[in-house]
């Protein structure tokens, strides 16, 4: 088996079903299993996702058991030769499986891959490439010295503003809206940490890859996907408030 998705999900029906019917449409000719990961939904998502995709591989958790553990459950049984962790707000083109697939193929030293990411608007996310956030990256970032100097390679690499964002470069983190890694890669480093509920998990996996020695991160400036729901995650913080408490 080539690529197994997997996604975790938490009262996001309407996402989660619009995600799933843009994965099974690039899944057409790539040899792939998807997984939905549920961190006890109340909002209809388990029933959706067994009415309507029933060949979806479904892990219906009675608690929210965040975000790495969830990924770690599928993970664990996945049979692909690439896993992919993938955001329920997203949208992928139908060529995107088949490009990342080849792309990584063609490149056997890479542990993992990020993609171009576009909002719901078309703007680029910049949060698709990023760097190493050492206390130096971070101090330019929060003071505002990476926006006045985004061409920087010393003030800009929090998110790498200097390099194209239509190119392929090597990165140092990916971002777990969508991580497409070598299971190779995760047998020799290992999985997601559970200590992180949510946020962080994908910084810590990204540098343990990059300590892993020979394994590359890369970023393909070939393909995207959409992030449908990033507006309102940018104007509201209850999304993070309720997955975190619940």
């Amino acid at each position: 088996m080539k690529l197994s998705v997997i996604i975790v999900n938490y009262n996001v029906e309407f996402f989660l079903e619009q995600c799933l019917l843009s994965v099974y449409r690039a899944l057409e000719h790539t040899h792939g299993e998807v997984f939905v990961v549920d961190n006890n939904s109340i909002d209809g998502s388990v029933a959706m996702v067994r009415q309507k995709f029933p060949s979806v591989i479904l892990i219906d958790n009675k608690e929210n058991v965040g975000f790495s553990r969830a990924n770690n459950q599928a993970l664990k049984i996945a049979q692909g030769e690439y896993h992919l962790l993938l955001n329920p707000d997203t949208i992928v083109e139908e060529d995107t499986f088949e490009k990342v697939i080849r792309f990584m193929d063609e490149h056997p030293d890479a542990g993992g891959l990020g993609v171009k990411m576009i909002d719901g608007k078309g703007n680029f996310l910049p949060e698709s490439k990023r760097g190493l956030p050492t206390p130096a990256v971070a101090f330019y970032k929060i003071f505002g010295l990476s926006r006045l100097f985004p061409k920087s390679k010393k003030f800009g690499r929090y998110h790498l503003s200097y390099l194209d964002q239509n190119s392929t470069h090597e990165i140092e983190i990916l971002s777990g809206a969508f991580m497409l890694m070598r299971k190779t890669a995760l047998d020799k480093v290992g999985l997601l940490d559970e200590a992180f509920f949510m946020y962080g998990e994908d910084i810590d996996l990204s540098y343990r890859i990059c300590l892993g020695g020979i394994q590359k991160l890369l970023l393909s400036g070939h393909t995207h996907y959409s992030l449908q729901r990033r507006e309102h995650q940018k104007s509201s913080v209850n999304y993070v408030f309720v997955f975190i408490t619940q």
